[in-house]
């Protein structure tokens, strides 16, 4: 099971703590000090079944900076995801070719 983390994010502390009750095996990414490329966050997001704009964090300030709330394609949102991790929803977390983003119960992860 790999996860990528941000270490100072408490969601991401959880979810690690969490999986590692469960004894799962856990190989841990900090995306901030190792960014996606752009080809690794294309597959991610397919694995998620989501759209790249569902994965924003929309609170984080350079969401409002970047004008988010107004229609960008996804090539845009994922450029600008590369460029600026913090938008990323987190953790994420892949497990048998499924990524599973944000507050997610480790219990249900396959």
């Amino acid at each position: 099971m790999k996860v990528f983390h941000k270490p100072t994010c408490i969601t991401c502390k959880k979810t690690i703590s969490e999986i590692k009750r469960m004894n799962k095996d856990i190989e841990k990414r900090d995306f901030f000090k190792d960014p996606f490329s752009e080809t690794e966050l294309k597959k991610i997001i397919k694995m998620t079944g989501k759209k790249p704009s569902e994965l924003l964090r929309k609170r984080d300030k350079m969401y409002k900076e970047l004008d988010l709330e107004n229609e960008k394609t996804d090539t845009q949102i994922i450029k600008l995801m590369v460029k600026y991790p913090g938008l990323i929803l987190r953790p994420i977390i892949i497990s048998k070719n499924k990524a599973y983003v944000g507050k997610v119960d480790a219990a249900k992860i396959k």
